[in-house]
Formats: C-alpha cells, sequence, structure tokens
C-alpha cells in the first residue's frame, strides 16, 4: 500500500532553499525573479484532528486542521492534496476569510507530471513515493502573516477483509519532511460492526481502546508537540466465533522463509459460567525498606485483588520480613476477603526479607486441579534464610505445580532481576518493575484487571499442513484472558494453501480444541493479500527474538551465535538495542571485516551491560528487554542521533530509515539498504534525475518509495542492486 503523507508540516529543498510543504498536500511554490533568495515565512500546524467512522467496513474520514503563518511576510503558492488510493472524496474546503474554497480533480496521469515536474525543478524526491495515485488541487493563497487557514477534508474507501481482520490506514509518516512538531494531533476511530468486535490491535501507535458493547468499539490516539513518524494502522475482527484467530502473513522475497502473525481473542465479555474458577495467592514484602508509602500502596494492591475476585475464586495472602506470616491455612473463599483485608491493614512493615520460606509457603498452597496465580511482590533481595538466587530458583521449581503461574513485581531498583524473571518465565507469568515515583497498587492493579477472567488455560498451537519455527511466544503459550488478545508471531517455510490450525487448551479440567480451516501461508512477497500492508510483521518477529535472544545472553551468560544473530537482526531490521546502539554508527558494517569487528564489539558490551542483577542499570535491562519479548508492536525506530565530541554536540542527523519491508543506514552521504553485501553485490548505477531514474520508477512504482530518499541510495530489489548517484 503506497503511503500518501497526509497532514503535517513538511519541507522540500530547493537548491538549498526551504519551501513549506503540508504532508496532506503539496504547497507549490510560485515562480521567482533571479536574485537572493528570502527565507519564506513559517506554516506552523495548530491542530491536525482526525475522526474515522467504520460502518461494517465502509470508512468515511474526516480531517480538520488549521495552519498559521507566522513569520512576518506573505506566504504564496498552490495546494495539491495527493489522495489515497482507492478513495473518493467527497469534501475538501479551505476556507478564506469565511469563504470555502472548492478544489479541481487531478487524474493520476496528470498528477504525476506534476509530482515530476517538481522533482525535477526542485531536485527533490520526495514527492516520487506519492506516484500512481490522484490528486485534488486548489488556489489557496496568498496568506498574510498571522493569518490562519482551515483545511477540512472528508473521504470515504471501503475496506479490505483478510482472513477475517479488517484494516484501515491514515497515512501520519511525516518525520522526514516535518520542520517543527505538531502542536496537537488526535485520531479517533469508532467501530460500528454487524458482527462482534473481538480484536482490536495497532502495530503503529499506542491507543487507548473503549468496547461499550462487542458490537462497537472506540479507538483514541493523542499526542501533543510530536512529529508523526509512522501511518497510524488500526486491524479488527468481526467473528461470532467463541475464539477468534486471524492471520496475516508477510513474505519478503521468495528466497526467504515467510512470516506469520496469529491474533486470537475470545469475546469481550463471557458468561459467569465459563470464566475458570482459580486461586490467587499474594505474597506481599513486609521488610523494613517497604516502609512508608511503598507498604501503603502494597496494602493498597492486596485490596484491590480481594475486592475483585470472581465468586468461585479462593485466595490467600502471605506477608514475610524476617520469617514470613499466612493469613489462613488454606485457600478461603471470597466471603473471607474483608477480614483479609483488615488483617493486612492492621500489619506494619519490619524485619528483612525471607523471600524463599514465603514464596515456598505460596507454591506448596496451590492446589494441582485449580488455576493458581501467584502475585509476588518485594522491593529487595534476600537477606533472611536461603539467599543464594539458584537455591531460591530450585526450590521454587521442586515446589510449583504446571497450573501455577506466577506473576513478579520488582519495587524500585535494589531488587534481584535475575530472580524476579527467572520466577516469573519459568512459571508462565510475567515480570513487571515499580520504579521510584510509580505506583505499586496501580501496576497491581492493571495487571490484575486483564487476568481476572481466565477462559483458555495450557494452550497448544497445531499447524497441519505447514511447517512454522521461531514463534513468540514460544511455546509453552500463555493462559487467554476474556477481553484481552494474544499476538503470535513466528516464520514459516515454503508455501502452503488451506492449512489447518487447531487451538487446544483446559476449560475448567476438560481439554477443548477449536479448529480453523482454509488458512493461505502464501508464497508471494507482499503478504497473504499481495500488499505491502503487513510490513511491520517481519520486525514485530525480529523485536521479539532480539528481545528473546538478549534475555538468554543476559540470564544464562554470553553465547557467540546469539551475539551474532542478534547483532545481524539489529542490522536486518533496524531495530537498535541499547546494546547494538553503535550500529549506526560503524562505518564499515557492509563488509564481512567490518561485521566481524562488530560482533566483537557487541559481545563486551552485552558483558559489561548484564553484569550486574540489582540496581538501576538492571532494572532498565530487565524492563527493556521484557518489553521487546512480549512487545504487540515493532521497536520504535530512532531517526536522528546526535554525535558528540569530548561531551560537545557536533551534528545532529538522521541515521537510520524503514521504507515499506527494508531498513536504510545513512552513512558518508548514502542511505545502504541493509540487506547489501559491498564484497559479493555490484550496484547498477541510475543518474539521480536522469531519464533512465524516471522510467524505473514508471516501471516499479515501489522504486520511488527507496529513491525519495535522497539524491545518493543503494537498494537491492529481487536481487538487483540499484545505486542513485548524484548527477
Amino acid at each position: 500500500m503506497k503511503r500518501i503523507g497526509v497532514l503535517s508540516l513538511t519541507i522540500i529543498l530547493l537548491l538549498g532553499s526551504v519551501w513549506p510543504v503540508l504532508a496532506d498536500g503539496i504547497i507549490l511554490p510560485p515562480p521567482r525573479p533571479p536574485g537572493p533568495f528570502t527565507d519564506p515565512p513559517w506554516l506552523t500546524i495548530r491542530y491536525h484532528h482526525v475522526d474515522v467512522t467504520i460502518d461494517n467496513q465502509v470508512a468515511t474520514t474526516r480531517i480538520d486542521q488549521v495552519f498559521v503563518n507566522e513569520g512576518e511576510a506573505v506566504a504564496e503558492g498552490t495546494y495539491i492534496f495527493p489522495v489515497p488510493q482507492g478513495a473518493t472524496v467527497s469534501e475538501f474546503t479551505m476556507w478564506v476569510d469565511g469563504q470555502p474554497i472548492q478544489p479541481e480533480l487531478l487524474e493520476a496521469d496528470e498528477a504525476r507530471r506534476i509530482y515530476d515536474d517538481i522533482v525535477r525543478r526542485m531536485r527533490d524526491p520526495a514527492l516520487l513515493e506519492y506516484v500512481g495515485t490522484n490528486a485534488i488541487r486548489a488556489n489557496v493563497f496568498p496568506i498574510a502573516p498571522g493569518e490562519e487557514r482551515r483545511i477540512e477534508i472528508e473521504y470515504q474507501e471501503v475496506l479490505d477483509v483478510e482472513n477475517g481482520l479488517v484494516h484501515y490506514v491514515y497515512p501520519l509518516n511525516t518525520e522526514r519532511f516535518s520542520a517543527r512538531p505538531l502542536e496537537d494531533v488526535a485520531v479517533t476511530v469508532e467501530i460500528i460492526s454487524n458482527d462482534p468486535v473481538q480484536a482490536v490491535y495497532s502495530p503503529s501507535h499506542p491507543v487507548a481502546v473503549d468496547q461499550p458493547d462487542e458490537f462497537h468499539a472506540r479507538v483514541g490516539y493523542e499526542a501533543r508537540n510530536v512529529r508523526p513518524d509512522t501511518d497510524f494502522s488500526l486491524y479488527y475482527s468481526v467473528s461470532p466465533d467463541d475464539i477468534d484467530l486471524n492471520l496475516l502473513t508477510y513474505r519478503e522475497s521468495a528466497d526467504e522463509d515467510g512470516f506469520f502473525m496469529l491474533l486470537l481473542a475470545p469475546p469481550l465479555e463471557v458468561p459467569e459460567e465459563e470464566v475458570i474458577p482459580k486461586d490467587v495467592i499474594v505474597v506481599l514484602d513486609q521488610s523494613g525498606s517497604m516502609f512508608g508509602d511503598k507498604w501503603d500502596q502494597g496494602r493498597a494492591a492486596v485490596e484491590y485483588v480481594l475486592d475483585n475476585l470472581n465468586p468461585e475464586d479462593r485466595f490467600n495472602v502471605i506477608v514475610f520480613s524476617t520469617g514470613y506470616r499466612v493469613y489462613a491455612n488454606e485457600l478461603q473463599s471470597p466471603a473471607e476477603a474483608e477480614n483479609a483485608i483488615r488483617w493486612v491493614n492492621g500489619l506494619e512493615a519490619i524485619g528483612g526479607t525471607d523471600i524463599d520460606g514465603a514464596l515456598s509457603a505460596a507454591l506448596d498452597m496451590a492446589d494441582p486441579e485449580r488455576a493458581t496465580v501467584v502475585l509476588f511482590i518485594t522491593d529487595g533481595v534476600p537477606t533472611e534464610g536461603v539467599t543464594e538466587i539458584d537455591q531460591i530458583l530450585a526450590h521454587a521449581e521442586e515446589s510449583a505445580p504446571d497450573n501455577v503461574r506466577l506473576f513478579s513485581f520488582g519495587v524500585g531498583d535494589d531488587v534481584d532481576t535475575f530472580l524476579l524473571d527467572e520466577l516469573a518465565q519459568e512459571n508462565r507469568g510475567t515480570s513487571a518493575y515499580v520504579r521510584p515515583g510509580e505506583r505499586i497498587d496501580e501496576e497491581v492493579s492493571g495487571l490484575y484487571t486483564k487476568i481476572n477472567a481466565p477462559v483458555l488455560t495450557n494452550i497448544t498451537l497445531e499447524f497441519d499442513g505447514v511447517v512454522v519455527e521461531d514463534m513468540y511466544p514460544a511455546e509453552p503459550l500463555p493462559d487467554l484472558f476474556a477481553g484481552t488478545q494474544m499476538v503470535i508471531v513466528g516464520r514459516y517455510r515454503d508455501s502452503a494453501e488451506d492449512v489447518t490450525i487447531r487451538l487446544s487448551g483446559e476449560v475448567n479440567g476438560e481439554r477443548q480444541t477449536f479448529v480453523y480451516e482454509g488458512l493461505d501461508f502464501p508464497a508471494n512477497a507482499g503478504g497473504g493479500s499481495g500488499t505491502d500492508a503487513e510490513v511491520f510483521i517481519p520486525r514485530l518477529w525480529a523485536t521479539r527474538r532480539i528481545g528473546a535472544l538478549l534475555n538468554q545472553i543476559r540470564l544464562q551468560g554470553e553465547n557467540p551465535e546469539l551475539v551474532d544473530s542478534v547483532v545481524r537482526l539489529s542490522l536486518r531490521y533496524g531495530i537498535i538495542t541499547p546494546y547494538t546502539s553503535f550500529l549506526i554508527q560503524e562505518e564499515d558494517i557492509f563488509t564481512q571485516t567490518g561485521f566481524r569487528e562488530v560482533q566483537e564489539e557487541a559481545a563486551v558490551s552485552m558483558d559489561q551491560a548484564f553484569a550486574p542483577s540489582s540496581g538501576a542499570a538492571a532494572v532498565d535491562a530487565a524492563e527493556a528487554i521484557g518489553g521487546a519479548m512480549g512487545a504487540e508492536a515493532p521497536a520504535a525506530m530512532p531517526t536522528a542521533m546526535t554525535l558528540g565530541n569530548g561531551g560537545q554536540v557536533v551534528e545532529t542527523r538522521d541515521v537510520i530509515r524503514q521504507v515499506l519491508d527494508k531498513t536504510f543506514i545513512f552513512q558518508n552521504g548514502v542511505w545502504i539498504d541493509t540487506t547489501y553485501e559491498a564484497d559479493t553485490m555490484t550496484p547498477i548505477p541510475v543518474t539521480f534525475l536522469s531519464d533512465e531514474y524516471f522510467a524505473l520508477v514508471a516501471e516499479n512504482p515501489s522504486l520511488g518509495d527507496y529513491f525519495a530518499l535522497g539524491q545518493h541510495v543503494i537498494v537491492v530489489v529481487d536481487g538487483t542492486v540499484y545505486e542513485v548517484v548524484p548527477e
């Protein structure tokens, strides 16, 4: 799918001069007489609001934007808006002195001629990514200093459904053009469906989702003072199934294994009798270091959990300091929750930290026949009883039945991250860290709300008809909870049609299997739909794989093969971790010699970074790696790097870009495709702005996206290396 760059301040270079361009449209400057150039006025985006209504796959997008001339001179030009492919514009209005200005429609061929002319005249290839789109044009200038212009655009499009998923994209990728951050940007999407909406997923932006019922959903994204650098992308599923399974695929080339993503989602709400009864055991640190706000918040977390038990649940509370205390000798019904809350509130934080004793007591209490959740909250390292980390882990492994899910919360920076992470991972839970200034009760309640209603436990997946591997999360898979969703990514070999996937799990001790048939894992590049809509899947997979590899190195020690994998994935997919950030500074990473040097530097960097198990740096590493392992969106790509010398800032420049399915690194004035191998590949030179240059873009429009990077680009497409060289 082509991006169309919408509604944000952008810049086009004209022989070293700057002309303002709006990403929802291009402001074309009038011809200028010869002579010294005078800087044009700034056009600043005051706000940029997008309201979308999707009614049974028909999307209506309404754009409302105000920009203001904050300069001292009159702004002049013509406004052109590239129309999204497949969209029908129903309204485009520019308000000038209270009067609407109506546009004219330009067909794709005429728009293409305009784009090409601008690229030739301004010697900037940025517009090449719009090749193939229609456009609308309006005469909206001049704009006097201090005046505003308001744009209102409305267009409709019919959204495709692929394997039960509806996909909506709003082009918001404007980072490499924005001269100033947007003061206010907001995207709101209202979904209306005749079939139940079960999964709502954005791989591009952090969104808030509100579902008042199963047929409606409202999605919101807001930010201030930002430069949007990623298109807003939203998927949602519509299905009457008890548990919805949706498949997306992407294959970078016919010579490589494909990528897939599964989106599993149970209904928003399930009948009370279908919620699996569980036992909840809260293990709370009562040591003296918890005294004060931490202890108050810890008790509030216990109160929240006990107040939100389901009718068939059971619970107990264990507090530990020098030794440990148990609220009751046996698991209790929710009717006893108020008494337990009063008991906890009457305790004070004092003493040492006996982690082993408290955990052993909690795990020994677990009933092997019932789903069991252990919430373990501590702010320190073990100081009483067994204090050796290996022994504590060994005791936990001996004591914990397979049905236990342990969720650890490290409070502050003085916790042993290796202990907390291993406990959670070995018991199919997660670890979280409550940093100074954050609230324990908010972290615990946020997690507990998600896991309060399990609907399928001990999950397995079987693929009949295709070979899959390197799946994340790896088996054994986490449990599935009502109102949540699980994102699974992996690789697949070859290609296959009519694949069957079997999802199995336990419901109240009985094994149930859900069968999904007729799924395709295609051989073609560009995903199952033949478009580039799913280009995020490889980077999401790589994000999780890098997280898993780093975690293995961190907890089990350095391994040359693991380091090599981390470096190669970081380079290929532009996922720059704190431990491989030097990749984008190294000048020789495209040769075997340079790459070996990078591997050696990476090994040293990781070894030093992962040495301590506690302290702020250790918690930082644990949080970063845990976030990557459980990421639901690809890692954010750094777009700028500050270069320093002796503490002085020398330069800040773009260093890395993602274009469709490729990553480019900027070195020595060249944007270089990370799949390029200087030792074995010979580029075909293409002179910038030559007839051959434009002919290639016309023949293969995706080259326009890559060539739009700049005047010197090296890109590998279907085994052929093109090098755009300056005139």
